[in-house]
């Protein structure tokens, strides 16, 4: 209920905000798109994985465990999840031996967060992105799409980061 109530208020939103023009996304590289029709991170990622298979989930974000306190917070993402991708070779997230990350670190894969609109998500994704652009150490690719961001690590190639971002471009 609560889901297509959400998708009504941003079909009528779009609709009411239409100049005719489509707004780009946070790369610059095309349209923003009508939230998903995923209900949360989690379904996005399981959209995700079928589309990259060596992604796999690691971590969920709770009230208690998020290291931003964003969760459920006014404008803020509503669920959040972490994943690793294989394809990220381990030498590039170890020193001697020792792993240098932790399940639901971004540079082991990335993360999915999703949004109450289109417009939180896009406040986010324009902060990140200054954020991470600031700090070379911080790099990573972002994109949003409808009231999703996508986070993804600087260690996967950009062709990588490109197989994502299409299988982003499908959700509906």
């Amino acid at each position: 209920m609560r889901r297509s109530i959400l998708l009504i208020a941003a079909v009528l939103l779009l609709a009411a905000c239409s100049s005719g023009k489509s707004a780009p996304t946070t790369d610059g590289k095309g349209p923003v798109t009508p939230a998903s029709s995923t209900s949360d991170a989690t379904g996005v990622f399981k959209a995700l994985a079928a589309a990259v298979p060596t992604a796999k989930l690691t971590w969920t974000a709770t009230a208690v465990n998020d290291p931003n306190h964003l969760l459920g917070r006014p404008g803020q993402y509503t669920s959040k999840i972490a994943f690793a991708d294989s394809q990220i070779p381990s030498k590039d997230t170890e020193l001697g031996g020792t792993q240098l990350y932790k399940a639901g670190d971004l540079q082991l894969g990335g993360s999915v967060e999703v949004f109450p609109s289109l417009e939180d998500a896009a406040a986010r994704a324009k902060y990140v992105t200054a954020v991470t652009k600031s700090v070379q150490a911080f790099a990573e690719y972002d994109y949003q799409h409808g009231d999703v961001v996508l986070r993804l690590s600087h260690l996967l190639t950009p062709d990588q980061a490109a197989k994502y971002k299409a299988a982003l471009g499908k959700l509906s």
